[in-house]
């Protein structure tokens, strides 16, 4: 019998469990998949939290309810991966399991310790939103702020969904006008890029969008270090900004495990095959999701598209042949802007966000870089989508691979 280890059970390694459950023979193969926490999280939830759209229990539930029947799912810390020897030891009981195929998709964490000062006023007012425990404080906090100055602050790419800090503060500038305070309080997004995302015709027509809603775009910004005990945050450049309430988005980097492991790169992120998903230095080790280095977005969309590509290269190497899904790092995301709107992007590894309709060309229905209600509805209907096709490792009816049908060029300023 032959092992097949999954290491994670979080977006990518759930999805895949299901996946390889229906297409490997269980007479030859047992699959394992490890995971250190027993609760599944609706991550994509974590934005809203903060602002009352969701309850705690609408974006938590059990991480064994989506493991497929015949997949041995253990909950442990994993201690070290041993790739040339194909074995990895967990903490519980320190078992070792020795594998034939690995995929690892032990995702990513935020590190505010790698910004100096950070920590003095962490869960202060100093708060993150891309955990469950710092979106619910940072919640608690909001009901009772009465104004000021509210930073967000991006330390550095890549961070898990580029496109949630535009929501945030999207969604801030809707929480502080239905509670009728707006001119209370001053937006600022604090970004390491040029504007206000990465792209020419993004940033141009995201940044109106921003500057619609009275927001400001603090760009370049290279944060140095948080003075906690006067409230502001510093650049290399020699800029202060001051801050009633900072909401930051420390480093993100890849699992404690790779580090330890010496399998990662300077973040901890695993040196990946951008089109196939197979580890560059070892053929029976794969990744997905945001535990690689693949310059896609971090976002769940680009899991669920690479998770087709992987599951053919996977069946295709089992059986000797050549790996020949190639996966173009599509993504597709919603971005909510408040008052019942939303915008919507598609992109891949070689094509920048455009304007037009997606997925269909003149019927649409939903149009890319532009607020409308249709999109929000799409964005809504996400949660079930996620909780009920995603995990399961149930296709979409839509291809994942990215289509230029649609769109249109448009010239930046």
């Amino acid at each position: 019998m032959k092992t097949f280890l999954i290491l994670g059970a979080g977006t990518g390694g759930t999805m895949m469990a299901n996946k390889l459950a229906k297409r490997l023979d269980p007479k030859e193969w047992q699959i394992i998949m490890v995971d250190k926490d027993e609760t599944h999280y609706y991550q994509p939830g974590f934005l809203f939290l903060p602002f009352g759209y969701y309850t705690p229990d609408q974006v938590k539930q059990p991480k064994k309810k989506f493991v497929p029947a015949g997949v041995e799912y253990i909950v442990s810390d994993i201690e070290l991966i041993e790739p040339e020897a194909g074995k990895v030891t967990l903490k519980k009981d320190n078992r070792v399991i020795h594998f034939d195929q690995l995929l690892i998709a032990t995702g990513t964490d935020i590190h505010p310790e790698e910004v100096e000062g950070m920590l003095d006023g962490w869960r202060k007012n100093i708060f993150d939103y891309y955990t469950f425990d710092g979106a619910m404080a940072l919640r608690a906090f909001l009901k009772d702020f009465k104004g000021g100055r509210l930073v967000l602050n991006i330390k550095e790419m890549p961070i898990k969904c580029p496109v949630a800090p535009l929501e945030f503060m999207f969604l801030a500038d809707a929480y502080f006008t239905k509670r009728g305070m707006r001119d209370k309080v001053e937006l600022i997004l604090s970004t390491p890029l040029p504007g206000a995302f990465t792209k020419p015709v993004s940033s141009q027509m995201l940044g109106a969008v921003l500057e619609k809603k009275n927001i400001k775009v603090e760009a370049d910004f290279d944060i140095m270090e948080v003075d906690a005990a006067n409230n502001l945050i510093r650049g290399y450049d020699g800029r202060e900004i001051p801050y009633n309430l900072l909401v930051a988005i420390p480093t993100n980097m890849g699992s404690e495990v790779i580090k330890r492991s010496g399998m990662g790169d300077d973040l901890y992120f695993i040196p990946t095959n951008k089109e196939t998903l197979r580890s560059e230095k070892y053929e029976n080790i794969w990744v997905i999701g945001d535990a690689s280095n693949i310059p896609a977005s971090k976002a769940g969309s680009v899991v669920h598209y690479a998770a087709e590509t992987l599951i053919e290269n996977i069946l295709s190497a089992l059986e000797g042949k050549p790996l020949s899904a190639k996966f173009d790092g599509h993504s597709t995301c919603h971005i909510v802007s408040g008052f019942n709107k939303s915008l919507l992007i598609d992109f891949s590894y070689d094509v920048e966000p455009l304007t037009g309709l997606y997925p269909f060309p003149v019927v649409g229905p939903f149009p890319l870089l532009k607020e409308s209600w249709i999109n929000y509805i799409g964005k809504l209907s996400f949660k079930w989508i996620y909780w009920n096709i995603m995990l399961r490792g149930i296709p979409f009816p839509l291809p994942p691979e990215y289509s230029i049908a649609g769109k249109k060029q448009v010239k930046s300023a």
